[in-house]
């Protein structure tokens, strides 16, 4: 019996141990197996990661391409505008009689690779003033096949025209002679600059011809002609100025140099500026014409261009003369010699009259600064149309202007500022109702 139970017992135990290992056994398998499911659960499949991948690689390639072709096109943009800029600086609009299209031009045999003169352009019309092409044929049209009748100006380089556009427009016709090098370089300087400069100071720009070899510029008329005309050679067409008029022009030329000096990106110098390059609209207001020779300041240092150039005597700055160096300072002096035309009559340069008195700024300046004597030197025709106030303000003003050291001639803004007064003090010939719809009207103020 005790051996039976003892065996029973010990084979007891065992089972008993057996058991509660089994149990032991299956509680950890199953814990294992439900942090495996768990662990499963959180993991994406195989297949959804490779296609966010795939997906995420796409998105950069899509960026990749779309970022490169908006570079493409904006290299491509500005080596052409570049190219452009750098030959003529002009955009091409539509045609005053024909819809908005590429335009054609056909270059002259000695202009190569110049957008201006030759192949196919395109360029947005918002990049300058909307100047206008016009064909040849449609400019001899226009002035009766350049009719001899019609000419209202000739110079060294070209020839003016008055003329009547198919739309009824009148406008002058600058026709530059085609024998000539410089005649190129003045039309591919004056219709970048034009193109560009909009002040209602300067002589607008309607259009231009580059049709095989001719070159020609296309302008607003100015019904009254030059101020030399007016000035120097007054008849039943050009009448006399009186002082009031006198004041306006002169305030008017100091308005577009101190536009072309101080609002002009980069700075424009004119270089010619003279009497004959003044020009009159029908109300005897001023604007500044011929930019063929005007340079842009910023091409050499310091605002200075040392090219030389053929200039006016008697308009010349010092400085100038003597070195053929350039700068805003030397338009200053030349819109002195015209303001001292505006107040004497004479020319800047006349061997007829009596020694000491040729040249007209070394007569002029010993008297600008002396009251007694200021009153010697006024033009006849304005005798009594002014307060000596006045004249001793504008003389102190010409003075300064043609000062020979070029540090001690004053800016255009100041000039601007100076004459100001000036010419609102004055009663004008006009209504005032009339000159204040004309000042709206046509951006002129005082």
């Amino acid at each position: 019996m005790d051996d039976s139970s003892n065996t029973s017992a010990t084979t007891a135990m065992p089972q008993k141990n057996h058991s509660y290992d089994d149990h032991i056994h299956h509680h950890f398998h199953s814990n294992i197996s439900r942090r495996h499911q768990h662990s499963t659960t959180t993991i994406l499949p195989l297949n959804s990661i490779i296609i966010i991948i795939i997906s995420i690689i796409s998105l950069v390639l899509i960026l990749s391409i779309f970022l490169i072709i908006v570079m493409l096109r904006r290299l491509k943009s500005v080596k052409k505008h570049g190219s452009c800029k750098e030959n003529s600086g002009i955009h091409n609009t539509s045609s005053r009689f024909i819809a908005p299209t590429t335009i054609d031009f056909n270059a002259s045999p000695d202009v190569k690779g110049n957008c201006l003169y030759g192949g196919s352009m395109r360029k947005p019309a918002s990049a300058y003033r909307g100047v206008q092409v016009f064909t040849y044929k449609e400019l001899e049209f226009a002035t009766d096949n350049f009719s001899e009748a019609n000419v209202i100006g000739n110079g060294g380089s070209s020839v003016v025209y008055k003329g009547v556009l198919a739309d009824g427009t009148v406008a002058a016709i600058k026709r530059l002679h085609r024998d000539r090098k410089q005649g190129e370089r003045a039309f591919r300087m004056e219709v970048d600059l034009l193109s560009r400069l909009n002040s209602p100071y300067l002589v607008e720009l309607l259009g231009y011809c580059a049709d095989q070899h001719h070159r020609l510029l296309i302008f607003e008329f100015m019904p009254n002609g030059t101020l030399q005309q007016h000035l120097h050679h007054p008849s039943s067409e050009y009448r006399p100025l009186d002082w009031g008029s006198r004041l306006r022009i002169a305030l008017d030329c100091a308005r577009a140099l101190e536009f072309l000096h101080e609002h002009a990106t980069p700075t424009v110098i004119h270089r010619d500026f003279k009497c004959t390059n003044v020009l009159l609209d029908q109300h005897l207001r001023a604007k500044v014409s011929d930019f063929g020779l005007a340079k842009m300041g910023s091409d050499k240092t310091n605002g200075q261009i040392s090219t030389r150039v053929p200039r006016t005597t008697g308009y010349l700055a010092p400085e100038y003369a003597s070195t053929g160096k350039l700068t805003t300072k030397s338009d200053v002096y030349s819109y002195g010699v015209v303001l001292l035309q505006l107040l004497t009559g004479r020319v800047p340069l006349d061997i007829k009259r009596p020694p000491g008195e040729h040249v007209l700024v070394s007569w002029a300046l010993p008297r600008l600064t002396n009251r007694d004597k200021v009153d010697e030197m006024v033009d006849p025709a304005i005798q009594g149309q002014y307060s000596k106030k006045d004249l001793i303000q504008v003389a102190a003003i010409a003075a300064m202007c043609v000062q020979p050291e070029a540090d001690y001639r004053p800016l255009m803004v100041d000039v601007v500022q100076s004459l100001i007064p000036l010419a609102k003090n004055f009663n004008s010939v006009y209504s005032p109702g009339f000159l204040r719809f004309h000042r709206q009207s046509s951006g002129l103020k005082y």
